[in-house]
């Protein structure tokens, strides 16, 4: 193995336990009210009456549940199931399905609309947990939400997912993800958030059904006997909405012009918001469009995407910076450039990157994973609290103004970067 790639996957490996999980366990554990606390301010402060997301519980759900699978420590699992437990327990709608935006500290729902993007993370988060385990529960709860998305967000005139709807799956006003979104009823980020827990799932009824010992269908209570493997139509069910996915991703999402992948949408598809550049997202795209085609196993399909893959890396170039980083987004008809370098989008430049050499051989991939990686040692590691920061402005100055772990500060970005390399280095 090539001497860089073993140095990187060793660190990565020491980073992910003992500065990411390590924080998260000794931290952010709420052992009075359950769960885990909501918010760690920029500045280091505890927050723990801080309302408690669910694409924050459904992230830790997910990290801690992929490293007790690759790393196998019992403190993960301990981890994993106290997050699947409070999300089955506190964020699933027992009334309507799906499950709430937020809940306040005690547990109580507090924003119950039903954002898609963040039902799609609880997919994510419980199938993963179910690859770890083959806990029943974990997937049934998996394939009800799935079939919440189908059902409630899935546009059957025009193609795709809308963003959010109310509680009771009625017409919401605003649909936006946060603030700094666009009001539009589609977007790549959601669809990117669609696709990403669809191909998980698949991959865990894949496996359950090679190991023969999974006993789901869709419906939570439905059961077949014991030793039966998943039922066929669940999985061509899920096989086909990411088939689908893949085609929004090419034919819809992707623009054919610049390479880039447009950010907002309307119902019909017409592109929205303007002339946006989001370059993590770009990166981050290139290798989760790429996986989802690999899980779904289908040669023509893979065919069609591997030029786009890379195509849409090499768009994001525009981003990178010459000491590896990568800045976040610009938008093309005001001027205005995001160039903070934040810490999502670094762990995603890595994985991309890294993507490239795995399948295709790119020394020049590699050698910008690792150029980004080094920026990440030396930039955005928090060696003294734990975790990371959550940005560098450009100037270098440390973002303190934002998170250090919160809403959207969540184990997940970097703590995959970091299992993507050690899984992926297993490989080679």
């Amino acid at each position: 193995m090539n001497t860089l790639v073993t140095t990187m996957r060793q660190e990565m490996q020491d980073v992910v336990q003992n500065n990411i999980l390590r924080f998260w366990l000794d931290k952010m554990q709420d052992q009075e009210h359950g769960g885990f606390y909501g918010r760690m301010d920029g500045t280091g402060v505890l927050h723990p009456e801080a309302e408690k997301g669910a694409i924050l519980n459904a992230r830790i759900l997910w990290s801690f549940s992929a490293a007790y699978r690759v790393l196998k420590n019992p403190e993960y699992l301990e981890a994993a199931t106290r997050a699947k437990d409070y999300i089955i327990e506190h964020f699933v709608d027992p009334e309507y399905g799906g499950v709430f935006w937020s809940v306040d500290y005690l547990g109580r729902p507090l924003d119950t609309k039903k954002q898609f993007y963040a039902i799609g993370f609880a997919i994510y988060g419980l199938s993963e947990y179910a690859r770890a385990t083959g806990d029943r529960e974990a997937l049934d709860y998996a394939l009800q939400l799935y079939e919440c998305i189908e059902e409630h967000a899935f546009d059957h005139e025009h193609n795709g997912y809308i963003e959010a709807q109310t509680r009771e799956w009625g017409t919401i006003a605003d649909m936006r993800l946060s603030e700094l979104d666009a009001n539009y009823p589609k977007s790549q980020n959601t669809h990117l958030h669609i696709i990403e827990p669809y191909t998980n799932l698949l991959r865990c009824l894949k496996e359950m059904q090679a190991r023969e010992s999974c006993n789901y269908v869709p419906a939570i209570g439905a059961v077949l006997p014991v030793d039966i493997s998943v039922p066929q139509e669940t999985l061509l069910s899920v096989e086909a909405s990411l088939r689908n996915l893949i085609d929004i991703f090419t034919d819809r999402i992707l623009n054919p012009e610049t390479h880039h992948l447009d950010l907002f949408f309307d119902m019909d598809w017409t592109r929205g918001a303007g002339r946006l550049e989001s370059y993590g997202h770009d990166i981050e795209c290139s290798w989760l469009m790429h996986e989802a085609a690999l899980v779904l196993g289908d040669e023509q399909v893979l065919a069609k995407v591997e030029p786009i893959v890379r195509m849409v890396a090499k768009a994001s170039e525009k981003g990178l910076r010459p000491d590896g980083s990568m800045i976040h987004e610009a938008n093309l008809d005001t001027g205005h450039v995001d160039d903070d370098l934040h810490w999502w989008v670094q762990a995603e430049n890595v994985v991309g990157w890294f993507n490239l050499y795995q399948y295709f051989h790119d020394e020049d991939a590699l050698a910008k994973a690792a150029r980004c990686w080094q920026y990440i040692k030396d930039q955005l590691i928090d060696y003294e609290h734990g975790e990371w920061f959550w940005s560098r402005h450009p100037d270098g100055t440390l973002n303190t103004t934002d998170d250090h772990a919160g809403f959207w500060k969540c184990p997940y970005h970097n703590s995959r970067m970091c299992l993507e390399i050690i899984e992926r280095t297993e490989a080679l």
